[in-house]
């Protein structure tokens, strides 16, 4: 099979770009694979190209390329096929729309897969018929605003397929949105095996990575290891991530440490990659998230041979963990309940070592190549039964881009009016 995917900006950091990047690879064993990046804004991909893939762009926006695009009349008018719902709406263009049509149009591929909602809004309205068409959620349903969850209910009817990471969003797809005839399977992301040897169980480090947000609540693990450290001050945690912008989150964080006379016990270290060679410097993971897409961190320290102790937020870790076999998962928001799992683990060395042991071959199911298989049997299901524009005939296919035309009028008037309002105000 020809198989190409449309992800938004290969060359840069990010849990899609790096699941994409692991599937793609595997795949390419296999098929011919492509990924066709919308940005390119750097010589070669941050996280290193995936071998056997082919890459290119549609946009050039690297500083001095002769083919730079950030000078194009087009790419400073707003977009009008990328639906403004999707977070990435102000990166896209009337450039970005003329590239990817002129893309989907030419297409000569077996399947196609969008890797975020707006691109996979282009597929639905853009594709020529042929491909398989495959959307992609990586974070989930709830996540999404209304007005894109609408643009969604819509434009996903002309898809194939939309996977999503878990199977909680599966439900929620298949519970909240008509799709008739798409179908809608979870595949959850891959991890591959790590470069390094597992974690040793009798280190006294608990380890936590991921982002400097809100939703990660590093403030309640905070908490909670201050409970840890009044009962073993022997142990240590450190905290790997970049925060936002502003770095407020990471000054929160930083005060909250000194209040609790943590600072010995406590480290924000910073990003780390390749982040392996720390996870294994520890002998517990931690996650104290709010909500989850999928918890990929989850899995990377499992993988290393960490237990993780997790709060069963939606939409992953219960998923990933089995409380009390490879982890614990705890109420979310509950600092007690996190100290309380943290000390079970630190105080018990052979459990400690029979859950790293168990985390480890449980995270072997996450392994690119068991991913990749199920991927692959989709696709051929999929092949099997004709594409979307092939199987439901070309008036259906007529009739919902008519449907499509009259919702991108309404959607354009509202904008306006919004405009006019916003102006009106300032004035």
């Amino acid at each position: 099979m020809h198989i190409s995917f449309l992800l938004h900006n290969a060359y840069g950091i990010g849990g899609t770009i790096r699941t994409t990047f692991n599937l793609a690879q595997v795949l390419a064993e296999r098929h011919d694979v492509e990924i066709v990046s919308v940005f390119r804004h750097r010589e070669t991909p941050m996280l290193g190209a995936p071998s056997g893939v082919v890459m290119r762009q549609l946009v050039d926006l690297r500083k001095g390329s002769p083919g730079n695009d950030a000078g194009h009349s087009d790419y400073a008018r707003p977009a009008k096929v990328f639906p403004r719902g999707d977070g990435r709406w102000k990166q896209y263009s009337r450039l970005t729309d003329t590239r990817i049509a002129a893309h989907l149009k030419s297409l000569d591929a077996d399947v196609v897969v969008g890797t975020r909602p707006g691109l996979n809004v282009h597929i639905a309205r853009q594709a020529r018929r042929g491909p398989v068409r495959v959307g992609q959620e990586h974070l989930t349903l709830d996540s999404h605003g209304y007005r894109l969850r609408r643009e969604i209910a819509h434009r996903y009817t002309l898809l194939d397929a939309v996977t999503t990471v878990t199977e909680a969003d599966a439900r929620a797809y298949r519970t909240r949105l008509k799709l008739p005839g798409v179908r809608i399977a979870s595949v959850p992301n891959s991890v591959p095996a790590p470069h390094v040897a597992p974690a040793d169980p009798a280190a006294k480090w608990v380890i936590a990575a991921g982002r400097l947000t809100k939703v990660k609540r590093y403030d309640l693990l905070v908490k909670a290891f201050a409970k840890v450290v009044a009962a073993r001050p022997d142990w240590r945690l450190r905290i790997y991530g970049t925060g936002d912008a502003t770095g407020n989150e990471r000054a929160a964080l930083r005060s909250l440490i000194e209040q609790r006379g943590l600072h010995n016990h406590v480290y924000l270290m910073g990003p780390a990659n390749p982040l392996e060679p720390e996870w294994v410097k520890g002998s517990i993971a931690a996650v104290t998230s709010s909500i989850e897409s999928f918890g990929m961190t989850i899995v990377e320290a499992m993988r290393c041979g960490l237990p993780v102790v997790s709060t069963d937020c939606p939409h992953g870790p219960g998923e990933i963990i089995e409380d009390g076999v490879d982890g614990r998962l705890v109420p979310v928001g509950d600092a007690d309940a996190v100290a309380e799992a943290l000390l079970g683990l630190i105080g018990d060395d052979a459990l400690r070592r029979r859950t790293g042991a168990a985390a480890l071959e449980a995270a072997e199911r996450f392994d690119p190549a068991h991913i990749a298989e199920r991927h692959e049997a989709l696709f051929a299901e999929l092949a099997a039964r004709g594409g979307a524009g092939r199987h439901r005939g070309a008036l259906r296919d007529t009739v919902h881009r008519s449907r499509g035309a009259m919702l991108d009028a309404g959607y354009a008037l509202r904008y306006k009016a919004a405009d006019m309002i916003r102006k009106g105000r300032k004035a």
